[in-house]
């Protein structure tokens, strides 16, 4: 296994107790700034030097064969590689170095080139585990056994919604899918220990786990009826919504290329449209911050849905679990939802320790999430190529910017927000800055806070809205926001309402984008899986 170096800011034992997190009223972040996507420059053809006709005698005959000779072993060189590095081409896996292997395996190649993305191709269809890589990870390609329902049993579906949202599964029904007696006892890890966060991503590719059964595991035709929060079969809003605001993935979980349309951001002239173009999608990491008792159910349902479609995933909880993988990392003061702040430090200096290199972007939000991490990557990638940019060397904060006072813009941490590159190297070197990123703060608000260092440092926000202006990123399931309405006259007044008052909140259908990315506030394990299935297998 990975060994990681002791951390290098002073930290306390994470306490003992697990205090659950109390509901928020959200505050988030509001910005502006373009965007782009990197650069990719392909290498020139090259070509022989045409040469000179040669005249002369017995000698010259011999060098002009010679030529000949030469020139047919160079065509057919050219011609090979001309053939391998085109769009349909696939890398010869026998041909490849042990190091370029090494890095396609575990996720850490960040060339974009059209021959990286035949040899993913080619790597979804030969098996991960192999003995070399289950010797690294011994958890590679695990999955929890799939519990089935007792004979005769009446078990639906609608059965698994009934649960309060923080039930931590006991007690759930077998089908559901989140009784914590199903994971079991997570392993012991080393203290040092650096999880594969490539791990799901490589289930994913490959589609089955170690013991070939499918991953991610097929998801029941019933999830795709209307289904109400408590199970019923009427009032399911959130279905609703994806239907009137035509939300849809913008390509599969497991596709290395996204299709774009730069001119699709707000205040974009349309007329400079150049249609879609397809280019190779950014490597992205997602990272969850969450509580032990939510792995069974929470996590687990993340894991079996849509965190394969990020190239890296960890959670970061209260307790490791290297099967899922889940890390419990120490920090500053307690583990309590009013010291977010210091949790997410933490996360990041991890995260920018062990992994910043290996990925153009950065994704964190919480355990109630859900994200279409295809969408996401489209977006960043149309973003960049606007700006003609690279997320490596330009800073980017990306989410749903909020605006709650004088000058507290900030991104919504319930929406999740993304920092490229650049921006988490910015701000790796200013965190333990006291004055300006506000190290020692204790406080629940980090996206707060996060926002303030980031804009003491000179990184500004990025409006994220469509071309239409349509929001992306949501610090609400999809049916609160399709029916909300602002508080009519005599009415208090509403936050929401407020921190978005600067540039307004489209209604009804137009609350969100076809291409949105993420949705918060979806609390329950059957809701995650209910919203995989509206959108990747209902219509299939």
């Amino acid at each position: 296994m990975h060994r990681r170096p002791a951390a290098s800011a002073s930290s306390s034992k994470v306490a003992a107790s697990r205090e659950r997190r109390a509901r928020r009223g959200d505050k988030l972040n509001s910005g502006g700034g373009g965007g782009g996507i990197r650069n990719i420059n392909g290498h020139l053809p090259l070509h022989t030097k045409q040469q000179p006709e040669k005249k002369g005698t017995g000698v010259g005959k011999w060098l002009l064969l010679g030529l000949v000779l030469l020139s047919v072993i160079l065509i057919n060189h050219f011609t090979t590689n001309s053939a391998s590095s085109s769009d349909g081409g696939r890398w010869n896996l026998k041909k490849v170095s042990k190091n370029a292997l090494k890095r396609m395996r575990n996720g850490k190649s960040i060339h974009h080139s059209h021959d990286s993305i035949a040899a993913d191709a080619d790597a979804a269809h030969s098996s991960p585990y192999t003995a070399e890589a289950l010797s690294k990870n011994p958890y590679l390609g695990w999955q929890p056994p799939l519990v089935p329902t007792p004979a005769g049993s009446t078990f639906s579906w609608r059965d698994c919604f009934k649960a309060d949202a923080k039930s931590d599964g006991t007690g759930q029904p077998a089908g559901c899918n989140e009784n914590p007696s199903e994971l079991g006892i997570a392993p012991a890890v080393d203290k040092d220990w650096v999880p594969d966060v490539t791990m799901i991503r490589q289930m994913m590719m490959y589609g089955k786990d170690r013991n070939g059964n499918p991953f991610p595991p097929p998801l029941s035709k019933e999830l795709c009826e209307d289904i109400g929060v408590q199970g019923g079969k009427g009032g399911d809003s959130n279905k609703e919504c994806l239907r009137q605001s035509m939300i849809r993935p913008t390509g599969p979980l497991n596709s290395t290329t996204v299709t774009i349309d730069p001119s699709n951001n707000y205040g974009v002239d349309p007329s400079t449209s150049k249609g879609t173009i397809t280019v190779p999608a950014p490597r992205l990491m997602c990272s969850v911050y969450t509580m032990a008792d939510a792995h069974a159910n929470r996590i687990r349902a993340m894991r079996e849905t849509w965190a394969g479609g990020c190239d890296g995933y960890l959670a970061f909880s209260t307790e490791s679990d290297p099967r899922l993988p889940a890390i419990s990392l120490e920090h500053e003061g307690p583990e309590s939802y009013d010291n977010m702040w210091q949790k997410v430090r933490s996360i990041w200096r991890f995260v920018g320790t062990h992994y910043l290199e290996d990925y153009d972007w950065f994704f964190i939000g919480g355990d109630d999430l859900f994200v279409l991490p295809h969408n996401l990557k489209t977006y960043l990638a149309s973003l960049v190529h606007k700006d003609g940019t690279d997320p490596k060397t330009n800073e980017y904060f990306v989410g749903r910017r909020f605006n709650s006072g004088i000058r507290d813009y900030f991104n919504s941490g319930g929406a999740g927000y993304t920092l490229s590159q650049a921006t988490l190297r910015k701000f790796l070197s200013a965190m333990d800055d006291a004055e300006h990123c506000s190290a020692g703060a204790r406080t629940s608000m980090e996206d707060v806070m996060i926002a303030r260092c980031l804009t003491n440092l000179g990184i500004h926000f990025t409006d994220t809205r469509d071309a239409l202006g349509r929001e992306r990123f949501h610090p609400f399931a999809p049916g609160s926001h399709l029916y909300w309405k602002p508080p009519g006259e005599g009415e208090a007044r509403d936050w929401y309402e407020e921190y978005n008052k600067e540039w307004g909140i489209l209604q009804g259908k137009d609350c969100c984008a076809p291409d949105s990315v993420s949705f918060h506030y979806i609390k329950k394990a059957s809701m995650v899986r209910h919203m995989q299935a509206l959108l990747y297998s209902c219509d299939q």
